[in-house]
């Protein structure tokens, strides 16, 4: 043979090589599975929105509960696992609150963010018949009877936890009130029954007992009223002046994950965002759509990653 006619068949091998190969399969090749954290709304919101983004997706998203420690386990969970977009977390706040709690050994940015979904304010309710109006109604009425206000904590450490404790610093209740832990989504029951004297919660889990007449939403934890309460303060309104806490929820992958498996998921969970269906969800189940692509939404976890280590210092809560 030939040296042409050899380099042809060379040629001619290589390029059949070529074209029996398969191509190289595209994300996603498989189900994406969606640790979520918590349960109550958390859960209901997260459920959903992995619903919506399978109808964008080739695979499914599948919401997987791993709850507990505040959600320290959900994120070991997915810390653990590797960063090709299979394993995503429906995370939050509670990413700080885990880290400088001291209850997992890495930050946030051991997470790659993917996109920021919605914003929940938590609510501050009392009993109907109390007799109190505002924070500031029920701090003057503790501090007078020389009594100490029960409060009903969902998990030492948490979100609600935190915001709780800044609330009662705000209004001077520091040292006249007992936490008095109970079990999840159990905050309206515990309060009719008349086990707390007050709860800090999601607003869907008050609303209906409020509009009811059984409990009385105090206040709101963000700066501005929320579209679900529009005629309940602020707690900056009712007492606990500069107060401004709100709970964002997003989702996030493990750090190193490929940028366009990232842009994937992103647009994946942006159109589920702007469905009608999450839109009708977020006025049911009280929560705000409020959609940041991944470059946002790291801005927003960094910033809000040095308020909350600032607060937990300043009430006590960091770890050392």
């Amino acid at each position: 043979m030939t040296k042409g006619i050899f380099a042809s068949v060379l040629v001619s091998a290589a390029m059949a090589v070529g074209l029996a190969a398969p191509a190289r399969a595209e994300f996603p090749e498989k189900p994406v599975e969606m640790t979520i954290l918590f349960g109550s709304t958390a859960q209901t919101i997260g459920q959903l929105l992995a619903d919506l983004m399978s109808k964008h997706m080739p695979e499914p998203v599948v919401p997987v509960a791993r709850t507990g420690g505040g959600g320290a386990v959900g994120y070991q969970h997915v810390h653990g696992t590797a960063a090709d977009g299979y394993n995503i977390v429906w995370n939050s706040n509670s990413i700080s609150t885990s880290y400088h709690g001291g209850k997992i050994g890495f930050d946030h940015t051991a997470f790659q963010p993917i996109a920021k979904i919605s914003v929940e304010v938590p609510a501050f309710a009392v009993r109907a018949d109390s007799g109190w109006d505002s924070l500031a109604d029920m701090a003057a009425d503790i501090k007078a009877s020389g009594a100490k206000l029960k409060v009903g904590a969902s998990g030492k450490g948490s979100f609600t936890h935190l915001s709780t404790e800044a609330i009662l610093a705000a209004v001077g209740l520091s040292d006249m009130a007992v936490h008095v832990p109970y079990d999840q989504g159990r905050a309206p029951v515990e309060l009719i029954a008349g086990r707390l004297d007050a709860a800090l919660q999601w607003p869907g889990q008050f609303i209906s007992h409020h509009e009811a007449g059984t409990l009385k939403i105090l206040c709101v934890t963000s700066a501005k009223r929320i579209s679900q309460l529009p005629d309940v303060p602020s707690c900056a309104e009712s007492g606990a002046e500069g107060l401004d806490l709100v709970m964002w929820r997003g989702l996030a992958a493990p750090a190193g994950t490929p940028p366009e498996t990232v842009a994937k998921l992103e647009e994946a969970a942006k159109m589920a965002t702007e469905s009608e269906e999450f839109k009708a969800a977020a006025q049911t189940i009280g929560f705000e759509v409020d959609y940041a692509d991944h470059a946002a939404f790291g801005e927003l976890i960094a910033r809000d990653d040095r308020t909350i280590a600032d607060l937990m210092g300043q009430l006590g809560l960091k770890a050392q």
